[in-house]
């Protein structure tokens, strides 16, 4: 008989505390965290706000946003019963773990990272030291909580694999089976939100156009006006997906109604195939309110209740450092270190 117990899942993510969140940040990540919360595991759930400050942040508008991140996960249905929500630099373990791990990484491998390379661009020499080592913090942040799996993007794969290294390297350093080595938590496929002014570019906060993109703080009316202005092309809707390859404005829009209604793009086109967008954008524009309205309103009523959201942070900072701080001393020990 095997007495040996099944650790839990321990999932461990995060949104960076920089400008508002939008539609695509929705579907791409809330919504996530919140469907997370069925599967039988511990959560942590972080707002990034020391992975913020690799460029120059206003120090009043950072603390507002680290705010905002956390309101948008409590009004997308992120529960703190079920999942600790936290500012990471609430939690000291990070930043000391990753003073650790940057002894363990190796140079070669923060050489490979093609995303400090895509941010840094021509001009790397005037780059933040910790734009180039924030992938180590990435490690720490989540080996601190010994978390199994990591839901990342495409964007983030390269991260996970060196904390992967990371976690295998001192293991095997220090002979300890000590950290696990997380996985990737796929969640299906996602849908890729793009521009309501241009279907060949990301929905992001960066755009100056504020039409381009359904912030989680627009009103039903806004939204509703924003679907209405949205780009699209004076052809009628295919009647099969296939239509849509060479028509991206066509395919966003479409998408944007599949990812809110729950249905497949097809099931989208079996509806609105041969029909122009004069009849499909009322009816986007009608899920659209239905799903995002309800939590803009209460978005909205957090904001305006900062009290509400720090003691949400608070409570879950400090179960955050509960969980942290253990994992940071008994990891010095392993080190050989005094104290």
């Amino acid at each position: 008989m095997n007495d040996k117990t099944t650790k839990p899942m321990r999932i461990l993510s995060g949104i960076q505390a920089s400008g508002s969140l939008h539609l695509g940040n929705y579907l791409g990540a809330l919504k996530k965290f919140a469907d997370m919360q069925s599967i039988d595991a511990e959560r942590f759930y972080m707002i990034a706000d020391l992975h913020a400050l690799t460029v120059w942040q206003d120090p009043a508008l950072l603390l507002s946003q680290t705010r905002e991140i956390a309101a948008c996960y409590l009004a997308a249905g992120v529960d703190p019963a079920k999942s600790t929500i936290f500012p990471q630099s609430a939690v000291p373990a990070h930043t000391e773990m990753a003073w650790l791990f940057n002894c363990v990484a190796r140079l070669g491998w923060l050489d490979r990272m093609t995303q400090f390379k895509d941010k840094a661009g021509k001009d790397k020499e005037r780059a933040s030291i910790g734009l180039y080592t924030y992938p180590v913090l990435q490690a720490a942040d989540i080996l601190v909580y010994k978390a199994t799996h990591v839901p990342v993007g495409e964007d983030q794969r390269q991260h996970l694999e060196l904390t992967r290294d990371v976690a295998k390297k001192f293991n095997h350093d220090f002979g300890v089976d000590y950290f696990p080595v997380p996985e990737t938590l796929y969640q299906g496929p996602g849908a890729r939100i793009m521009s309501l002014r241009d279907g060949t570019a990301k929905m992001s906060k960066s755009d100056p156009s504020d039409n381009s993109r359904i912030n989680l703080t627009d009103t039903a009316d806004v939204i509703a006006g924003k679907i209405k202005k949205a780009k699209s092309d004076a052809d009628v809707l295919p009647e099969s997906e296939d239509g849509l390859n060479d028509r991206p404005e066509a395919k966003n829009l479409v998408g944007i109604y599949a990812a809110l209604s729950g249905k497949t793009a097809q099931d989208v086109l079996n509806e609105f195939g041969g029909k122009g967008f004069g009849a499909f954008k009322p009816a986007l524009a009608d899920v659209v309110v239905d799903r995002m309205a309800p939590i803009s309103d209460r978005l909205r009523d957090l904001l305006n209740n900062p009290a509400e959201i720090d003691a949400v942070l608070k409570a879950g900072a400090e179960r955050a450092n509960a969980e942290a701080a253990p994992v940071v001393t008994e990891t010095k020990k392993l080190f050989g270190l005094w104290g």
